[in-house]
């Protein structure tokens, strides 16, 4: 794969190669595992790496980047690195601590794109899905417009 010839102009003049590795996985899949994949899809071309502080699995994903920037496999600013923000992080005060957390997690300076995961507000916290007494998700209320910004 020639990640060069691969990409797609964004309207900021950067590029964003066309296919992305994703490194989301069912629970029963070993975290151990990201990084394994992680530096394979490095070493077979990939160039866009897709994580999410969801997939619980970043600091894996973040150790795989650092072992093939390490080996000279890739610089930095070869990866185009995507994250997402999670549902219990959209009011907008949270999203930079909620990036911040993910940096840290991922031993990065910064991320190329960093995206609303979905668009359903959760109540904040560190359950990823919070529920009631009565096992139903809980909402929250937030103008995602503010949390794009």
């Amino acid at each position: 794969m020639d990640p060069k010839s691969q990409r797609v102009k964004l309207n900021d003049g950067h590029f964003i190669p066309a296919l992305g590795f994703g490194t989301g996985a069912p629970p029963e899949v070993p975290k151990s595992e990201a990084v394994e994949v992680t530096k394979f899809a490095i070493e077979a071309g990939f160039r866009h790496i897709d994580s999410a502080h969801a997939y619980q699995n970043e600091e894996q994903v973040g150790q795989a980047i650092q072992s093939k920037i390490a080996d000279g496999t890739v610089k930095r600013e070869d990866i185009f690195y995507t994250s997402k923000v999670w549902s219990t992080s959209l009011r907008p005060e949270l999203v930079r601590p909620a990036l911040e957390k993910s940096l840290k997690n991922l031993q990065l300076d910064y991320v190329d794109l960093y995206i609303i995961h979905q668009p359903v507000a959760l109540v904040p916290g560190e359950t990823l899905f919070p529920t009631d007494e009565n096992g139903r998700p809980m909402f929250d209320s937030v103008d995602l417009c503010r949390t794009w910004e």
